[in-house]
């Protein structure tokens, strides 16, 4: 009895396969003769799980779920500087501030549709840190008072031009009304007829402050898990937040 195995591209399903040499190693690779299709050349087995279909993939999800790079490298039995190194690939695809809140005009320009711009706004930082306590890194973000949603995001220290970044992202957006604590930052570069310091209008900030936290383990303020590289904690948060709060495909 012959039988016969039927291959198709892991990247679109699609049947029309050709072979296409072998590797150094003598297996077979093929190739999706597919148009449409962006896969170059794939193999059916691989000798590093790191090359494997779906794993880079499960690299980033586990990243923004409270798996550190240690962790990630044990489960996927992959290298941890596999898993840095695509984690920092992705930091060039992040954006900082909601697109589902923007359109952009004839000219390239960034505008706001005006019947999704949100007319308050809750303003927080958030402390962590990078290799050590000393070197602390503040998330800076907004959030829309009705609705929760992060409007946009900033990294650095806990200083006033850091804030002024933020402010700048947020200019489109035409917020008549800030909600924060009464961090300094605040009342020197917002109206004072604009601004409303307390906690009863800044809950939800707060309690989105907590599902970070939860999310990823770089947040935590008690914690033996942190990062050692300023990019690679900007980036695993800038997945998250560009997931979950933006709605993006981060595996585009």
């Amino acid at each position: 009895m012959t039988c016969y195995q039927e291959i198709t591209c892991p990247a679109c399903g699609s049947n029309l396969i050709m072979k296409s040499g072998r590797s150094a190693g003598g297996t077979q690779r093929y190739r999706c003769h597919k148009p449409e299709c962006k896969t170059k050349t794939f193999m059916l087995n691989y000798r590093y799980k790191a090359c494997e279909p779906g794993i880079k993939e499960q690299v980033v999800d586990m990243s923004i779920n409270g798996s550190g790079i240690r962790d990630t490298a044990r489960v996927l039995k992959i290298n941890k500087n596999t898993v840095m190194s695509t984690l920092k690939k992705k930091s060039s695809s992040l954006v900082q501030v909601n697109p589902n809140f923007q359109v952009l005009n004839a000219a390239g320009n960034l505008t706001v549709r005006l019947e999704r711009a949100c007319e308050q706004a809750e303003i927080d930082e958030q402390w962590s840190f990078v290799g050590n306590k000393s070197n602390q890194r503040w998330l800076w973000y907004a959030v829309d008072h009705a609705t929760n949603t992060v409007l946009a995001y900033v990294f650095g220290k806990r200083k006033d031009e850091v804030f002024k970044a933020l402010k700048a992202l947020l200019e489109p957006f035409g917020i008549s009304r800030y909600y924060t604590d009464d961090w300094g930052a605040y009342e020197r570069h917002l109206e004072v007829d604009q601004h409303q310091v307390g906690k009863r209008n800044t809950q939800k900030i707060e309690r989105k402050n907590l599902n970070f936290r939860t999310w990823i383990k770089r947040l935590t303020r008690k914690t033996i898990c942190f990062s050692k590289l300023e990019t690679l904690h900007d980036t695993v948060i800038g997945l998250l937040i560009n997931k979950v709060e933006f709605g993006l495909d981060i595996h585009a």
